[in-house]
C-alpha cells in the first residue's frame, strides 16, 4: 500500500503550480540577477522531443517526453538533474510545430496522472513509475486528437480527475481518479488546448472550462451546465487557462478575439467585459494584487483585473509565457531570452535578463518555480537555476 504524500508549501504540484494560477508562494528570492543570470545548478538533458512543463514535489521533478516513435513519462532527482525513472505512454505525436506531448503530469498524493498527446492518460505511482491503470480517452469517449494535438493538463479536484476528450456528450468528463472509471459526462464542445480549473461560488464546486467552443461552468459533483459563453472562442486555438478569483472568472484568447470576465456568485454568468486589450496565445495570464499579467499576443501587458483596463503595454523579452513569484515576473520568450520584471501596475521595470540557447522550435514550455530554483525547458534540455537570495 502506497504512503500518502502530502505537498509542501514550496512544491508545485501541477500545471501552473499549487492552485494552478501561475504562481508560486516563495519568497527570500533574488531581486536581481548576475550578467550571466542566476546560479546554474545544473542542466541535463534526455527529456526527449515536446513542450510538457514540470510538476516538482520533494525531490522529484515530473514532466514528458518523445523519442522517436513513443511518448514517456519522467521523474528527475531535483538535486543532480539525474533521471529517476521513465515510463512509456502514447505513441508517437508529431506535427511541424513540434512534436511529442504538450501536457503536464498532474501530482495527488502518491499518484501522477500524465496525458498524451494523443488521448493516453495514465496513473502511475509516482515513486517508481508503475502504471496503476490507462485509459486512451479520444478512443474511449468518441473525441479526436484535435489539430495541435491533445495538450490539457488533467485536474485532480477530490475523488475526481477532469479531462476533456470533446467528444459528444462527453466534452467533459469526471473519472474516479483510483480506477479511471466514468463518474459522469456533460456536453459535445470539441476539446480546446486549454486545461480545466475547479473553484467555488454560487454555493457550488465548479469547474470551469475552456473548450473548443466557448467558456463552460459545470457543477462538480455531476457535471450539470451551470453556465456558458460563446463569444470568447476563436475558430483556431483556444489555449490559455482561465483565472477564478472571488465568484469571478477570466477567459482569453488570441487570433483577433480578446478577453472576457465574468460574474458566476449569483448563478449563471454574468458578462463584466469583453474587450481585445489582454488577447492570450498560447500563454495564461497571472493574477496578482488586482491586475493581471500576460502577453497580449506577443505584447506583456498589465490590465486591472475587474474593468479591463490597461496599465501598461511592453514588448520585453519577445513574445512568451510568465511566472509569479515574489513581487515578480519571470518572463520567458520563445527565443530562449529571459527576464525578471517588478510586478507592479506603475510601468514595466525590467530588473535583470539572460538567455539560454534556443532550438528548432520556439521555448513554449512555461517557467516553473519551486523550492528555490527556476526550472526551464528547451525541448531535450532541462534548465535548473539557483534563485534564492544569499542569507
Amino acid at each position: 500500500m502506497l504512503a500518502i504524500f502530502a505537498a509542501s508549501a514550496a512544491d508545485w504540484p501541477q500545471w501552473r503550480g499549487m492552485h494552478r494560477d501561475g504562481k508560486s508562494p516563495e519568497t527570500g528570492l533574488l531581486t536581481a540577477w548576475p550578467e550571466n543570470g542566476p546560479p546554474l545548478q545544473w542542466k541535463t538533458s534526455g527529456l526527449g522531443e515536446g513542450y510538457s512543463a514540470f510538476s516538482v514535489a520533494g525531490d522529484r521533478l515530473y514532466t514528458q517526453g518523445q523519442r522517436g516513435s513513443q511518448q514517456l513519462v519522467m521523474a528527475f532527482d531535483t538535486a543532480t538533474g539525474r533521471k529517476v525513472w521513465e515510463t512509456p505512454s502514447g505513441g508517437g505525436y508529431r506535427e511541424r510545430r513540434g512534436n511529442g506531448p504538450r501536457g503536464t503530469p498532474t501530482l495527488d498524493g502518491d499518484w501522477l496522472y500524465a496525458l498524451a498527446s494523443d488521448g493516453t492518460l495514465a496513473c502511475l505511482d509516482r515513486a517508481a513509475g508503475k502504471k496503476l491503470w490507462e485509459i486512451n480517452i479520444v478512443k474511449q469517449f468518441g473525441g479526436e486528437v484535435i489539430h495541435w494535438g491533445i495538450s490539457e493538463s488533467p485536474l485532480v479536484d477530490g475523488d475526481r480527475l477532469i479531462v476533456t476528450p470533446g467528444g459528444p456528450g462527453a466534452s467533459v468528463v469526471a473519472l474516479d481518479k483510483k480506477t479511471g472509471k466514468l463518474l459522469w459526462k456533460s456536453q459535445s464542445d470539441s476539446a480546446g488546448y486549454s486545461s480545466p480549473i475547479a473553484f467555488d461560488a454560487a454555493g457550488k464546486r465548479q469547474i470551469a472550462v475552456l473548450t473548443g467552443e466557448g467558456a463552460l461552468g459545470l457543477n462538480a459533483a455531476n457535471g450539470e451546465l451551470l453556465w456558458r459563453n460563446k463569444k470568447v472562442a476563436n475558430g483556431t486555438a483556444n489555449i490559455a487557462t482561465p483565472i477564478a478569483f472571488d465568484g469571478r472568472v477570466f477567459f482569453s484568447t488570441d487570433y483577433g478575439t480578446g478577453c472576457l470576465l465574468l460574474d458566476v456568485r449569483s448563478g449563471g454568468a454574468r458578462e463584466l467585459y469583453f474587450n481585445r486589450e489582454m488577447k492570450n496565445h498560447y500563454s495564461s495570464s497571472v493574477l496578482h494584487q488586482g491586475y493581471l499579467y500576460g502577453f497580449s499576443s506577443s505584447i506583456l501587458t498589465a490590465m486591472k483585473f475587474e474593468d479591463g483596463s490597461v496599465a501598461w503595454r511592453d514588448r520585453s523579452v519577445g513574445k512568451g509565457s510568465v511566472t509569479y513569484a515574489d513581487g515578480h515576473l519571470y518572463v520567458l520568450s520563445e527565443a530562449g531570452r529571459v527576464a525578471l520584471v517588478e510586478a507592479t501596475p506603475a510601468g514595466y521595470r525590467e530588473k535583470s535578463r539572460f538567455s539560454i540557447p534556443s532550438g528548432e522550435f520556439p521555448t513554449w514550455t512555461p517557467p516553473v518555480i519551486a523550492h528555490g530554483r527556476l526550472y526551464l525547458r528547451e525541448q531535450d534540455r532541462l534548465y535548473a537555476f539557483d534563485i534564492r537570495a544569499k542569507r
